[in-house]
């Protein structure tokens, strides 16, 4: 973005440089005999050059901007610019002169039509660049905000992302998730050794799993599934019979992409509010399809339910809304709903 002092700097400088270069024509042309012509062709016509510019720029200042904005319609205005403001600019410029005693009285309209027919032709040439030149720099303008704002909105999702990988990290190495990992574990040593040495190996999936996609903003919906599958099979240890699972995917989804822990952290939501509370346990269902170029991914429970609108600020949930947000926009959302006696979150992505 052009700052104030260098938007000065085109009208007080190309102005100055114009007559020296004409002025110096003139002298090698023999057009300029001695050195009182040439000081007065150079003073009258730096007077002349100066104040056109200054007020051509204040003026083309505040034209062009509302051309390039389209306040104004760019014909009729160009007309009334070139028939008008240019004629006009010209004479007062030349009664300032007058006044000021650079120039002959008894020349005052001889000199003002012979410099209006030089000066319109420049005037569509210099206006026209005027408006090519402002439509251009407007349009370096727009792409800058906007490529700022699309760093802000990756610096956004990078944030939400790592925050949700700091959330479910923490929930891995929760002193109660882990005790009552590490209690199931001992639990089954002594009665089945190979299903606590197959659960000690699901948390260390899990644990891994939450580090190495650190550095990713999408991974295979084939890998969140497996550690969704070790979660769920940690949490068979504790829970036995009461907690049954069912995931139905087809080997083409599984290839999809999906942000890392976003269905890890519905089937989370799903033990904790749907399972945990019922003395008898319940069921736990995956499943996904693919609608209108949208992946959906449904997490059914058979627990009672509860409205996205109370899930406080910073939750799992309300973290994964943002993660969506800052990934892919209005093109993903979040659902929460009741059908069949079943409560249902619905995660919606692009397909990729």
């Amino acid at each position: 973005m052009i700052s104030g002092k260098h938007k000065w700097m085109l009208p007080l400088v190309l102005p100055n440089l114009t007559v020296a270069t004409v002025v110096v024509f003139q002298v090698l042309w023999h057009q300029i005999s001695n050195t009182q012509d040439l000081l007065h062709s150079l003073v009258y016509d730096l007077l002349y050059a100066n104040l056109c510019s200054a007020l051509g720029f204040l003026l083309i200042g505040v034209v062009v901007q509302k051309l390039i904005r389209r306040e104004l319609p760019l014909a009729p205005t160009f007309a009334l610019c070139f028939f008008v403001v240019v004629p006009l600019g010209i004479l007062i410029v030349q009664a300032m002169l007058t006044a000021t005693g650079h120039a002959p009285r008894q020349y005052f309209w001889p000199d003002y039509l012979h410099t209006l027919r030089f000066c319109m032709p420049l005037s569509v040439v210099f206006g026209l660049g005027a408006i090519a030149y402002g439509a251009l720099q407007d349009r370096v303008q727009r792409m800058e905000a906007t490529l700022h704002e699309k760093e802000i909105a990756e610096a956004q999702a990078q944030k939400s992302t790592a925050e949700a990988r700091l959330r479910v990290l923490e929930s891995r190495i929760h002193p109660h998730f882990l005790f009552n990992t590490l209690n199931s574990i001992s639990a089954l040593i002594s009665v089945n050794p190979s299903r606590a040495e197959q659960t000690v190996g699901q948390l260390a999936i899990l644990l891994r799993a939450s580090l190495d996609n650190s550095t990713q903003s999408l991974i295979p919906f084939e890998q969140e599934l497996a550690m969704v599958e070790s979660y769920l099979e940690i949490e068979k240890v504790r829970f036995g019979d009461k907690l049954r699972t069912s995931t139905l995917v087809s080997k083409e989804l599984r290839c999809a992409l999906v942000p890392p822990m976003s269905v890890q952290m519905l089937v989370e939501n799903a033990v904790k509010h749907g399972i945990t509370p019922q003395r008898g346990g319940g069921k736990i269902e995956v499943d996904a399809s693919l609608k209108d170029g949208s992946l959906k991914i449904e997490v059914r429970d058979s627990g009672s339910g509860f409205n996205l609108t109370s899930v406080p600020a910073g939750h799992g949930l309300d973290n994964l809304v943002e993660r969506l947000n800052s990934l892919f926009g209005a093109k993903a959302h979040l659902n929460v709903s009741r059908r069949d006696g079943q409560s249902i979150v619905e995660m919606v992505v692009p397909h990729v």
